[in-house]
């Protein structure tokens, strides 16, 4: 089976995460793959032999989802545009699918509803047509306005086989986040939640008893880090800090002007899921791949949701998930050294959460509900 999922990440990494994810339980169940990139490059999440071709990049304007810009910034221009839409009908031509997966799409990335479009009507219109689905997380930005979900309900009518939501529907329902009307409930296949297998525990010990504060980068990350540097000279554990984003160097010089000695602070590890296991406590964000990697390690866990320009989606996760006295949810407006450290004392004191019995092999349920779906086509 030859499979495409086409996808643009345009703040962080999560949706291109999720997809290489996918990708790789296809490739490893025997299809062929390609993944059609269109964020901007992210060299930190290995593909191996998969295939990722890379459009031209774009990225929203910080929280600005209604402006695009391009690699150096500058506003990307409708020619640039129908460039890109020409390179993405060009590469889905030449791989022929069986089975088509757009991440996000039509529940997001409105933005990009021509390309979208070009490439659905392009589907459609072949002698053999793909089965085409809608790939989304467990939360999903609410629509602001009726039209919006109006919207993608009629291009779900459409274009579309079924939607694939990768969540465990006991725990988070794509009810609490969107309006599921008796028109788009029989579409939807829930896969559980899509992540890499556990981790486990790291073999040289790492993080071991350690505070693990992870928060990407630059704007989104650095008052976490500001204020879990200060809080560290409070707590009794160490704490380290593992900083990402696109300059993650400048970020840690500045901080480490600033925080005590006893903080460790360095570049985001490809290990730091084996460090979570031994974990005393994590302070993160709580998107969709961080906040499975916590779920899966049973780690006491402080989640700081993003929430700046509107964004709701992170904070319906964490106080979805914050049902024991180890997992806190604290908003980024009530974020300060003094709730930071009582939201920790509480966590570190509480016992250990048990490791999730949410369902986390929606990579492989994907691959075979996909699989059963074109068989049925």
């Amino acid at each position: 089976m030859r499979v495409m999922i086409v996808v643009t990440h345009l703040l962080g990494t999560g949706h291109l995460a999720r997809a290489v994810t996918l990708a790789r339980a296809y490739r490893a169940a025997g299809d062929d793959v390609c993944i059609v990139s269109g964020g901007m490059p992210a060299p930190m999440l290995a593909h191996g032999d998969i295939e990722l071709v890379q459009l031209a990049p774009a990225r929203s304007d910080g929280v600005n989802f209604a402006r695009l810009l391009g690699a150096d910034g500058h506003a990307v221009t409708p020619q640039e545009m129908a460039q890109r839409q020409a390179a993405l009908i060009a590469h889905f031509t030449r791989f022929a699918p069986d089975v088509l997966l757009t991440e996000l799409f039509p529940f997001g990335r409105r933005i990009l509803r021509d390309e979208f479009r070009a490439l659905l009507e392009t589907a459609q219109g072949m002698q053999n047509p793909p089965l085409v689905c809608a790939s989304v997380r467990d939360i999903l930005a609410p629509p602001s306005k009726p039209a919006k979900a109006e919207y993608a309900e009629a291009m779900i009518a459409q274009f579309y086989d079924a939607v694939l939501v990768h969540s465990d529907q006991e725990a988070l329902p794509l009810e609490l986040s969107w309006p599921v009307t008796p028109a788009l409930a029989p579409l939807l296949h829930y896969t559980g939640f899509v992540a890499p297998p556990a981790a486990g525990p790291h073999p040289q010990g790492t993080g071991a008893g350690e505070i693990i504060v992870s928060a990407g980068g630059g704007d989104v990350g650095g008052p976490v880090y500001q204020i879990a540097a200060a809080a560290a000279q409070h707590m009794r554990q160490p704490m380290r800090l593992l900083v990402g984003g696109a300059d993650p160097a400048g970020q840690i010089a500045h901080l480490r002007a600033q925080a005590p000695d006893l903080v460790m602070i360095e570049p985001a590890r490809p290990d730091f899921r084996q460090m979570l296991t031994q974990a005393a406590a994590s302070v993160s964000l709580c998107g969709y791949n961080t906040a499975l990697d916590i779920l899966q390690a049973g780690t006491p866990s402080v989640f700081i949701p993003f929430d700046e320009g509107g964004e709701v989606e992170q904070g319906l996760r964490a106080r979805a998930l914050a049902h024991s006295p180890a997992i806190v949810a604290l908003a980024r407006g009530d974020l300060t050294v003094q709730t930071l450290c009582a939201a920790l004392e509480q966590v570190l004191t509480a016992p250990r959460p048990p490791v999730s019995r949410a369902r986390f092999n929606g990579a492989a349920r994907t691959v075979a509900l996909t699989r059963s779906m074109r068989r049925l086509a």
